[in-house]
C-alpha cells in the first residue's frame, strides 16, 4: 500500500488512526482526509511533539497497515 492508497481508503482507515491517536477529533480526521502532511501536523499540534517525532509515529502506524512496509524480521532456526 502506498500513501495514495491511504488517501483513497481514508474512510476505512480513520478508525485505525483514531485508535492510534485518540486526541485527534472527528473534525481533525475530516481535515486530514488521508494526507500525510496534514496527519503529521495534527499529531504535532495535539501531542505537542516535534515534526520528526510525529513523522516517526505516522511511519510506524503506516507500517502496521502494510506488512510489506515493515522491516523484514530475521528468524533464528
Amino acid at each position: 500500500m502506498n500513501w495514495d492508497q491511504v488517501e483513497g481508503k481514508w474512510k476505512q482507515l480513520r478508525g485505525s488512526a483514531k485508535e492510534e491517536w485518540g486526541k485527534l477529533t472527528d473534525d481533525d480526521l475530516d481535515v486530514i482526509a488521508g494526507k500525510r502532511d496534514q496527519l503529521v501536523g495534527k499529531i504535532q499540534q495535539r501531542y505537542g511533539c516535534a515534526k520528526e517525532e510525529a513523522e516517526h509515529r505516522v511511519d510506524g502506524w503506516y507500517g502496521s497497515l502494510d506488512p510489506e512496509a515493515r522491516p523484514a524480521r530475521v528468524t533464528k532456526m
